[in-house]
């Protein structure tokens, strides 16, 4: 059993004495009483099982901070691409804090200010929570870990959402003060918006402006839209692909490493078939702004330069903002692109007779849930289907 003393400093000290086990008494300070005791009971439960940890070994620990976890598990791991952006978050934000003072209430104290303090939406805090409990997962299953069971798999359901009490720390004296919430985007194309984007991707001039956005690579972009309807593809899948993923004999796109990690073939449709053959015929000619690039670099795209997180996530913000600009001036403004990954799984749902397992397929949507939020079809469509 772990002594504990009150320092003058206010701090409190706690020794553990394992004779035949640890090589000497092991000290730690701790400015809370409680985050002690819950320390050295997990420490001593390691101890019992005759386990010891590194750096009671007077070793440096292999996993210091929460840092060290992260950089080992990237390394170690064959992590998601969803994961990976998120990590490297987190090691800015909360990288410095010790393994060992990673305990429950640590875990409520850190979901508590993603709410109060940075006021996240709670798909955000799910995300942030998830990708760094399957990092401490995999830290459970290192030799010499502390932790006996991962804290953050501890977390009651609906965590993320906002308790009365956040939403009364987040207001104050603003009784208006909007609490963040789920909400799940069901943004479609309304009659007209699909032509009115082709027209500007087309070099249309837009109302109220004396000439046509200046769009590099125009080609390019067409394509890039045309396959997000066609297939229900993400932007990234879509711009990363090179020539070999794509199959037009068998009509269809390899896509081998997805954001959630499952390789699956898109099937490719005859207007998809067509936007292809029309694209390439473009980058032979180099008409429609397509001239300086060539196939024989074996990508199907101009942007990719290199494949490194940092890069992935310039070019997916430089095509985010010029497809904004691209919806802005077409009259669509609150349009995003990822919607068009929400309306190409709807069409498919309204003009194919495919099973929802097989458009699950199509799209790699594990959950039927998350399948459900894009699969909302117009009631008015529906009232149609009507005696």
């Amino acid at each position: 059993m772990a002594t504990k003393r009150l320092r003058s400093s206010g701090n409190w000290e706690f020794i553990v004495r394992r004779k035949g086990v640890l090589p000497k008494p092991a000290t730690f300070t701790f400015t809370n009483e409680a985050e002690g005791d819950a320390y050295c009971l997990r420490l001593e439960s390691l101890l019992d099982r005759g386990i010891v940890p590194d750096d009671l070994l007077e070793q440096k620990p292999h996993l210091a901070t929460i840092a060290d976890a992260i950089r080992g598990y990237l390394v170690a791991i064959d992590v998601s691409a969803a994961d990976r952006p998120v990590l490297g978050v987190l090691l800015d934000r909360v990288g410095g804090v010790t393994l060992s003072a990673v305990d429950y209430a640590w875990v409520e104290s850190w979901v508590r200010s993603m709410k109060q303090t940075q006021q996240l939406a709670p798909s955000s805090i799910r995300h942030y929570v998830g990708a760094l409990a399957r990092c401490l997962d995999w830290v459970t299953r290192s030799a010499g870990s502390v932790f006996i069971a991962n804290p953050l798999r501890q977390l009651p359901r609906r965590y993320a959402n906002y308790t009365p009490s956040d939403a009364a720390v987040l207001r104050g004296d603003d009784h208006k003060a909007v609490i963040p919430s789920d909400i799940s985007r069901d943004r479609r194309l309304d009659p007209g918006e699909e032509a009115a984007i082709r027209a500007m991707l087309s070099g249309a001039t837009p109302e109220g402006r004396e000439r046509p956005l200046a769009l590099k690579w125009q080609g390019a972009l067409e394509c890039l839209f045309d396959l997000a309807l066609e297939t229900a593809m993400r932007m990234r899948e879509i711009y990363t692909l090179e020539l070999s993923q794509i199959d037009l004999e068998k009509r269809t796109i390899f896509l081998d490493k997805t954001k959630n990690g499952d390789k699956r073939q898109i099937p490719l449709s005859s207007v998809a078939l067509a936007v292809l053959a029309r694209y390439r015929e473009q980058v032979e000619t180099g008409t429609r702004g397509m001239a300086g690039f060539s196939l024989s670099r074996g990508r199907l795209f101009p942007w990719l330069s290199n494949t490194d997180a940092a890069g992935l996530r310039r070019i997916t913000s430089l095509l985010s903002a010029q497809f904004s600009r691209v919806f802005e001036v077409a009259g669509c403004g609150d349009l995003k692109f990822h919607d068009l990954r929400h309306e190409a799984t709807s069409r498919l749902f309204e003009r194919t007779p495919m099973s929802d397992l097989q458009i699950a397929k199509v799209t790699g949507h594990r959950d039927p849930r998350m399948l459900a939020r894009y699969a909302n079809l117009r009631g008015s469509d529906l009232a149609d289907l009507m005696w």
